[in-house]
């Protein structure tokens, strides 16, 4: 009798390092729960940082930290000039240029002037030039939490961290705050730093020409001088006329 022998073959060893398909579903769903804790506890600081700040001034920012930074980078000197003084120690004259000049509908929005972002998508579409439409919320989110760099990433935190500001803040707290740490000149922050530096001035001191001055180096402070505003300084003062400033 011819009895037929089959043929046995040795099934594949698998990797001994190949993880399960659950193991690998377990470190996925870990890495997002630990990546929720951490956006949760950015959130949680943000909103304390916030309810501090209704009384507390800021010590640094977040601009402030970048920039001496990018002086350790780079190997540059830096040195830093911010002295923070109350609204009432700034003149009238200089805070409705800057509101002029920045967010001239900043007592009727909440955080977000649609208006103007519509204005800036419908310029970016048909003449191809953008320009920027944030509102002071914005900016001062953007300088004691976030980074000066453009991209998706930072416009997306200050999209979701100005409810946070304009919910705890009220708006000449707002305004005091950004006065004093917005960024006015290399390694100067805040109104009464730049007066004194640009014009050797009290920001109380600072009159309506010289405010509109200061005002127009806002979108580009650490290139621009208050001295060679001059076209960019008189349409900030049109604005301030037109509004009775």
């Amino acid at each position: 009798m011819i009895m037929a022998v089959s043929r046995w073959r040795r099934p594949p060893e698998k990797a001994f390092f190949e993880p399960k398909p659950s193991s690998r579903r377990g470190v996925l769903y870990r890495l997002l729960r630990f990546i929720l804790v951490l956006v949760l506890a950015f959130y949680a600081w943000v909103a304390v940082s916030f309810f501090a700040l209704r009384s507390i001034n800021p010590p640094v920012t977040a601009v402030q930290l970048e920039r001496r930074i990018q002086s350790w980078r780079h190997k540059t000197p830096y040195h830093d000039r911010c002295i923070f003084v109350p609204l009432n120690r700034i003149s009238l004259d200089f805070q409705h240029a800057v509101i002029a000049a920045e967010d001239g509908r900043f007592y009727q929005h909440r955080g977000f002037d649609w208006n103007q972002v519509r204005i800036a998508v419908e310029e970016e579409r048909d003449e191809g030039r953008l320009r920027g439409a944030s509102t002071i919320t914005q900016q001062l989110v953007k300088n004691l939490f976030l980074f000066t760099s453009r991209s998706f990433v930072r416009k997306g935190l200050e999209f979701t961290l100005v409810p946070f500001a304009e919910g705890i803040l009220n708006k000449r707290r707002i305004l005091e705050l950004y006065l004093n740490v917005i960024e006015w000149g290399p390694g100067v922050y805040g109104a009464e730093s730049a007066a004194e530096y640009h014009y050797g001035v009290p920001a109380a001191r600072i009159n309506r020409e010289q405010g509109a001055r200061l005002a127009a180096v806002l979108p580009s402070p650490v290139r621009r001088k208050p001295a060679r505003m001059n076209e960019y300084s008189a349409r900030i003062l049109e604005r301030m006329g037109k509004v009775g400033w």
